[in-house]
């Protein structure tokens, strides 16, 4: 899972449309999982692509967050997610899975919608506000 800001103070963001597996109608960073044998730098870059038509060099990819939940959609027993940011891309956002989307576009950092999904907003606001770096999600502690 990855999210992308700018200079501008602008970030990358979806709306998943009524069709998603999850979280209909929520805003969400752009997420997605490896496929077998794909190092995780390498799923960001092409999951970014096919949802919002960027593209970005692994090597400028820097880690923002980790998320570690202890249940997720399939993923009854947990799961890790590493959330990058890049402040260097080509391309201008679009929406590439209107299927699974409602909208892609540029939202200012100071106006993340509030109809967010809980972890991945965690994970942006935690990142922007300089906060912790890894987020426990569903773990007693």
């Amino acid at each position: 899972m990855f999210g992308w800001h700018q200079a501008t103070n602008r970030v990358v963001l979806l709306q998943r449309s009524e069709n998603a597996k999850f979280a209909q109608g929520m805003w969400d960073l752009p997420v997605g999982k490896s496929e077998p044998g794909e190092p995780i730098t390498e799923t960001a870059v092409r999951e970014l692509y096919e949802e919002t038509g960027l593209t970005v060099k692994a090597e400028s990819l820097k880690v923002a967050h980790i998320i570690h939940g202890a249940w997720g959609v399939e993923a009854p027993n947990g799961f890790l997610t590493v959330v990058f940011v890049a402040h260097e891309w080509t391309g201008e956002p679009e929406n590439r899975e209107p299927r699974k989307h409602a909208q892609v576009r540029w939202v200012d950092a100071d106006a993340i919608p509030e109809e967010f999904v809980d972890t991945t907003a965690s994970a942006l606001h935690r990142y922007l506000d300089g906060g912790p770096e890894v987020s426990l999600n569903g773990w007693d502690q």
